[in-house]
């Protein structure tokens, strides 16, 4: 687990729900769970508030760290996409991007195809990419200020289901994703009796809840969350995610407890949606 990727977990799950701020001091013995010093600890910091991630005021000697708007946007699309699984009856219909950037433009293209990807797109050829969700919507909002990109936005239907299946075989390599929701299952099945039976403590029970978090979180890029037709027999997708929510709710007490014990924040349970 990187510094930075530690501290925008801290904040996802923890330092939202008490105001968005916390005092460097607090921060640093949070990271220090996690064997991060406390001169990378400032380090990171000082990089991600010049990065436009975070903002600084000072409360008589220290430093306290803000979320600024850029940062809670992510924050709450993460928690979205990594708590939330798509619902409801598939309708047949793709959504369709195609786009073109200019050739000269390598950092805007790689951008535009990590977003996709986060949506839950798929890449079915050179510069086209398809959902079978309509969320044709999500993307022209997230590239509305992006001049250089051009996009064509397309909801469509193929020949027949077993014409989307092709297609979903081009967009995603499921068999390596479900292999590796399954090294999931196998290494968090065996802890879940120690996480109902309350045996961590509660600076235990806050990095084993992190480092969840930061197993499963990347999941979300890779697995567009297909409907039930389109996903290959014994996949473990779901199930995975069932247990990340149970895992995560079962060491929420013991770790906010934790998080309390160090930002001083009230004794009430911090209130989230996951």
């Amino acid at each position: 687990m990187k510094p930075r990727s530690i501290v925008f977990d801290l904040f996802g799950d923890y330092v939202r729900y008490d105001g968005g701020e916390i005092r460097l001091r607090a921060l640093t013995q949070l990271l220090d769970a996690f064997d991060v010093g406390e001169s990378t600890v400032r380090v990171v910091m000082n990089r991600l508030r010049k990065e436009g991630w975070f903002d600084a005021r000072r409360d008589g000697r220290e430093t306290v760290y803000l979320l600024t708007d850029r940062s809670w946007r992510l924050l709450d699309e993460g928690r979205e996409r990594i708590f939330e699984r798509p619902s409801g009856d598939w309708d047949r219909r793709w959504s369709m991007v195609i786009y073109t950037v200019p050739e000269s433009d390598r950092a805007l293209r790689e951008e535009l195809r990590k977003d996709l990807a986060w949506l839950g797109f798929g890449s079915l050829a050179a510069s086209t990419w398809v959902s079978p969700w309509d969320r044709l919507g999500m993307v022209e909002e997230r590239f509305a200020d992006k001049p250089g990109i051009r996009l064509d936005l397309l909801r469509c239907e193929s020949t027949g289901l077993a014409k989307d299946r092709e297609m979903v075989g081009r967009c995603w390599d499921l068999e390596s994703l479900n292999a590796d929701y399954e090294e999931l299952l196998r290494s968090y099945r065996p802890r879940m009796s120690d996480y109902r039976s309350g045996r961590l403590e509660p600076r235990d029970a806050l990095v084993e809840r992190m480092r969840l978090t930061h197993d499963y979180r990347l999941f979300p890029f890779r697995d567009p969350g297909l409907p039930d037709e389109l996903v290959p027999a014994g996949w473990k997708g779901a199930e995975a995610h069932e247990l990340f929510l149970a895992a995560h709710d079962l060491l929420r007490e013991p770790a906010e407890e934790y998080f309390r014990s160090v930002a001083g924040a009230p004794s009430q349970k911090i209130v989230t949606k996951g």
